[in-house]
């Protein structure tokens, strides 16, 4: 199950040894609707080798304004705390799972 996360939570929740992967969207966004299912998917596939964290934009918009989101839905891809990947609009599920694996 995806992690929600706040600007007060959102740093501990990068202190997974996994891969975590950043999703930041909000409500209004017909592209970020297509990509949660996906994501779920692969979530629910994949999720011994990765964290899914979900970002709405319009509730922690200090979290989106410290890693520069101008567009979404955007992915980050973290390890260790820091970006290692990003990837900006929707995806199908096997690109996704592909940008998941070269990130692992």
């Amino acid at each position: 199950m995806a992690k929600v996360a706040t600007n007060t939570n959102f740093d501990s929740l990068l202190e997974d040894n996994k891969l975590v992967v950043v999703d930041f969207w909000a409500t209004w966004c017909g592209p970020c609707r297509m990509i949660s299912p996906i994501l779920d998917e692969a979530e629910m596939e994949m999720g011994d080798k990765f964290t899914l964290v979900k970002v709405n934009v319009d509730d922690a918009e200090e979290i989106a304004a410290r890693y520069r989101i101008m567009s979404i839905p955007t992915l980050l891809f973290f390890k260790g705390g820091q970006v290692v990947d990003k990837s900006v609009g929707a995806m199908p599920k096997a690109m996704l799972i592909d940008k998941i694996n070269a990130n692992l």
